[in-house]
């Protein structure tokens, strides 16, 4: 655990450095995710960069597409990419604020459009249903994503098809751009609802990485239905000034707060 905790640790500084050099992005929604993609991507996923290319591996759609900057660090941080993290948002650059699937290895999709990514992530584990590729597809879904009608017509669909290759994560954190999501458009209780779509539920601490790799192990185990793991998650995790502050959803830290940031980091 000790290397996973320190792959976490460079993830979560690089999200900031990539945003405060970029001055825009979107660092809270990813640094709440670091926990949740290092232990997939260092635990879980056989992904690697010899098979980054190939289909015969588990695949990972970010569906909350604009939390680009997480993926890419973590990306980074297993080898299977080594652009330059500070030409995120540039021009011409393969980092773009939402993830392209032309430019990267170990991009599965390209995503922003709330909603369409976890719709990719079920047309995914169809074809492996049917061609009889065993490997699993992992998807990782906003809270205020959940608000889309898109989310709720692929969970209808994937429990219908009995995707049990299927495993979504929910980044459970309260927040979106404009702030509490019960009071943007409610959409809890979500373990309920996706109980009712037909899938099964795991709940769980989405910091927690004992709890995260049980959970994906559990959903391995799975059978006759896909898997939702709803991380409760805190958005900015991390640094102090950005935890639980919807202002952070697509701020930039200026130079004074991404020293204090890394600082914190650091020490973490």
């Amino acid at each position: 655990m000790k290397d996973l905790n320190l792959h976490i640790k460079n993830i979560r500084k690089n999200i900031v450095k990539m945003v405060a050099n970029a001055k825009s992005g979107h660092p809270g929604g990813s640094l709440g995710a670091a926990d949740i993609m290092g232990v997939l991507f260092f635990e879980v996923m056989d992904i690697n960069k010899d098979n980054a290319k190939g289909v015969d591996r588990d695949r990972f759609v970010l569906s909350k597409g604009h939390a680009s900057p997480v993926l890419y660090a973590t990306l980074h941080e297993k080898g299977i990419i080594d652009e330059d993290l500070m030409t995120f948002r540039k021009i011409n650059s393969k980092l773009q604020g939402h993830p392209n699937m032309s430019y990267l290895d170990g991009v599965d999709m390209s995503t922003g459009s709330l909603g369409q990514g976890f719709s990719a992530a079920v047309g995914m584990a169809m074809a492996n249903k049917l061609s009889k590729n065993e490997h699993r597809v992992y998807a990782l879904l906003g809270d205020g994503e959940s608000e889309e009608g898109q989310i709720w017509e692929a969970a209808m669909a994937s429990a219908h098809y009995k995707l049990d290759n299927l495993c979504a994560v929910l980044d459970f954190n309260g927040l979106q751009i404009d702030g509490d999501i019960t009071k943007v458009m409610n959409p809890t209780p979500l373990d309920k609802k996706f109980e009712a779509f037909g899938w099964h539920v795991i709940c769980i601490d989405g910091h927690n990485k004992d709890e995260i790799l049980d959970a994906f192990n559990k959903a391995k185990e799975i059978k006759g239905k896909p898997t939702l793991i709803l991380a409760k998650t805190i958005k900015g995790k991390g640094v102090s000034f950005m935890e639980n502050s919807a202002a952070w959803h697509g701020s930039a830290p200026n130079a004074e707060q991404l020293e204090a940031a890394l600082n914190e980091l650091e020490v973490a």
